[in-house]
């Protein structure tokens, strides 16, 4: 019967196209070499079948999803998207700006980029990618200032780029190097080994693998993997069953050892962590994206099993590392803000806990056991401050580093040199050595960029949100810039899941700050609660029934920026990726005054279905679900697939892509199909559908340069804005 209806719903689809197939025309459009006339572009979209019989019950609550039949794998839903295709890939084809801003954007990448030095064995290991590859490939050397060595090349995975290299872990004897593999963006991966002596790569293929570490023990590892569903539904059903295994090198998956399963909660994956000695495994119980519990094994010790450590999900617990027989974590436990705490693995109840580092006005947000130190990175003011401390938790020093975050730190807890990377804004990652001897830090690798960042300054403001709450945000912009109200802006923002929004060379994951910047644009990042730039407190106040202080903080944000004529309505353009599809999506339903331009990103945007999806299950913690009687309204009051009505909408391109199975394109095309049937305004609704690519990590470069050329092209001619190029 379903079968039959969906051919039933193709029919009508092509019917409803078939005398006026979608096309877009920029019509009066003329190009010069000195400047472009704006003119309305005339789009005619594919009729989606709006079915009024799809209702589902909520408890008593009925709610019509005209466009359900856009989440099965069907002809109807194939069609409905190879329409949308073609009209956006017509649209870019004639936008003016598109070759100009992609050749910009490619120039824009082409630097060398250097990932943070590890050292393992006689041995440097790092990132390395000359400027234009799709993907960073693992090099080594013995001394820092020799040539590097080809270690391992993913950009060999494919002819695309678009099979990528995720997650490694080297060897205790440093002979073996794990490494996960993802197709076309999935989040499903696969393990393969590398012998580092020989330099080939054994037999040993591990797949069913999806969020997931490699933790060395011995001669092999433990890693985490799910029952692999139906071809079918890979990309979709829903991810159950977590549990735990151990690979022994040189055997076959079947012949992996389980270790941990919880057959009585299928909604709950288990995460795994050796300690650098490799004398405990502890294991990260979670049930959503905040909380764990914690189980671990003295793996010296005779007697087998796991040691409870935490079984309730109301805090967060991070292994650090261990001092012989203790654990360290650092945890939110009665400190919003985090602290470090020392567990004795022989008494590891709460009341033995011992304080090392107790909770301060600024978030800790990483900590690391390096050379005889601490290394904590703390964020002050939504940027990144590195204070070491000795072993008992004395502060010995504060890095002085500019405006900026930090970030990929390497270090043993015996070597007396540790790396990390360094960015802001305006300038691309640099490379620093940390002496753990002298404290000190110095650059030893500088990217030479075509981005002139002593051009720009970023400034760092307080405005007030609806409630009266005090939010920070970043602006940049050109030294001399008038504030006439007439600058093209681009405001970001995600505000979830505890993630904090902190200066960042490539902020976007498309490079989309320079090119604005050079075109006399205005960018701005708004941290609003639901991240964690000012602890749990400041999550939290942003999740269930307080998502819409997020949305609250952000149009606050617009309004700012207005008011204070860094820009004007007409001018300015929001985006977001993932959650951050979210924000957009329900601010441009809730206030389409507001926005000029929305770019809603690989967005959660069915607020009542999105835990039927994957992985989607383990957000509730900050969403809360549609099964949940006193959720249900709430949710329904800012999704926006539900809140779409006959409005005036800015102009939308919303982007997702085929193998996104972390917010599957469901999402969006539910969204777009909804948009496109109500938009009242000559403002155009497209979406844009990736192939081959997945949630956005490993991403290939030209990927990456081919939507950022599309996104900025699409704003900027929305805006009625000549580039410079």
């Amino acid at each position: 019967m379903k079968n039959f209806l969906l051919f039933v719903m193709l029919l009508m689809s092509i019917y409803s196209c078939k005398n006026d197939q979608g096309r877009v025309q920029f019509l009066d459009t003329t190009e010069t070499s000195e400047e472009v006339v704006f003119r309305p572009v005339d789009i005619t979209y594919p009729e989606a079948y709006v079915d009024s019989s799809e209702v589902t019950d909520y408890n008593g609550v009925s709610v019509v999803d005209p466009y359900r039949w856009l989440e099965y794998d069907s002809p109807s839903t194939a069609y409905w998207v190879q329409q949308q295709q073609s009209i956006t890939g017509q649209y870019f084809a004639n936008n003016p700006f598109k070759q100009a801003l992609t050749t910009r954007l490619t120039k824009l990448w082409n630097y060398e980029r250097y990932g943070s030095p590890q050292r393992h064995g006689d041995y440097y290991y790092q990132t390395y990618n000359s400027g234009l590859q799709n993907q960073d490939a693992i090099y080594r050397k013995v001394r820092m200032n020799d040539p590097l060595e080809l270690v391992l090349d993913p950009n060999t995975f494919s002819t695309d780029g678009t099979t990528t290299l995720g997650t490694y872990a080297f060897s205790q004897d440093n002979t073996l190097l794990a490494y996960q593999i993802s197709e076309g963006g999935s989040d499903w991966k696969k393990i393969r080994v590398l012998d580092l002596t020989r330099g080939k790569v054994l037999e040993d293929t591990l797949s069913g693998v999806k969020f997931s570490g490699i933790s060395w023990y011995k001669d092999g590892f433990f890693y985490s993997r799910y029952e692999r569903p139906d071809e079918s539904a890979l990309l979709s059903a829903s991810n159950e069953f977590h549990q735990v295994y151990y690979h022994q090198v040189g055997t076959t998956q079947a012949e992996d050892e389980l270790i941990f399963a919880d057959r009585m909660n299928p909604k709950r994956n288990i995460y795994t962590a050796t300690s650098s000695d490799e004398r405990f495994l502890v294991l990260n119980v979670v049930e959503s994206t905040s909380g764990n519990a914690v189980y671990f094994q003295d793996l010296a010790a005779e007697e087998e099993g796991f040691t409870p450590m935490v079984e309730t999900f109301e805090h967060d617990f991070e292994l650090v590392g261990n001092q012989n027989d203790r654990l360290l974590f650092k945890t939110n436990h009665k400190a919003a803000n985090n602290r470090l705490i020392q567990v004795s693995s022989k008494n590891p109840e709460e009341r033995y806990w011992d304080e090392v580092l107790p909770a301060s006005k600024d978030v800790l947000q990483e900590v690391h056991l390096m050379g005889g130190k601490i290394v904590a990175v703390y964020i002050h003011d939504a940027s990144h401050e590195v204070r070491i401390f000795d072993l008992k938790g004395e502060l010995q020093k504060i890095l002085e580093l500019p405006i900026g975050s930090v970030s990929n730190f390497s270090g043993s807890a015996e070597d007396s040199e540790a790396f990390f990377s360094f960015t802001s804004f305006t300038e691309a990652p640099s490379i620093y050595r940390l002496n753990l001897n002298e404290l000190t830090a110095n650059p030893i690798s500088t990217p030479t960029t075509d981005f002139d960042a002593s051009a720009y300054q970023t400034e760092q403001i307080w405005y007030e949100s609806y409630d009266g709450t005090s939010v920070p945000m970043f602006v940049i912009h050109k030294k001399d810039l008038e504030l006439d109200g007439t600058n093209p802006t681009l405001l970001y923002g995600y505000g979830g899941f505890d993630i904090s929004i902190l200066p960042k060379y490539n902020r976007t994951g498309l490079n989309l700050f320079p090119v604005f910047l050079e075109n006399g644009g205005v960018c701005a990042v708004a941290n609003i609660r639901g991240g964690g730039e000012f602890g749990s407190d400041w999550h939290k106040a942003g999740t269930q029934k307080l998502k819409q202080n997020v949305f609250d903080d952000f149009q606050a944000a617009a309004e700012y920026l207005i008011a204070n004529k860094y820009t004007s309505s007409e001018r300015l353009a929001i985006y977001g990726r993932s959650n951050g599809g979210l924000l957009v999506g329900a601010c441009m339903t809730q206030r389409p005054d507001l926005f000029g331009v929305a770019i809603p990103a690989v967005g959660v945007l069915d607020m009542l279905r999105y835990h039927q999806f994957t992985i989607g299950w383990a957000w509730a913690t900050d969403y809360g679900r549609s099964d949940d009687p006193e959720m249900l309204d709430y949710l329904l009051s800012y999704s926006p697939v539900h809140s779409v009505s006959a409005e005036r909408y800015p102009a939308t391109l919303i982007t997702t892509a085929d193998h996104d199975d972390r917010v599957v394109p469901a999402h969006s095309y539910k969204f777009a199909a909804a948009v496109q049937a109500n938009q009242k305004a000559d403002e155009p609704v497209l979406i844009r559908i990736d192939a081959n690519t997945g949630h956005g990590a490993g991403k290939p470069t030209a990927k990456r340069i081919d939507e950022a050329a599309d996104v900025l092209s699409f704003i900027f001619y929305n805006m009625e804005h000549p580039i410079v190029y």
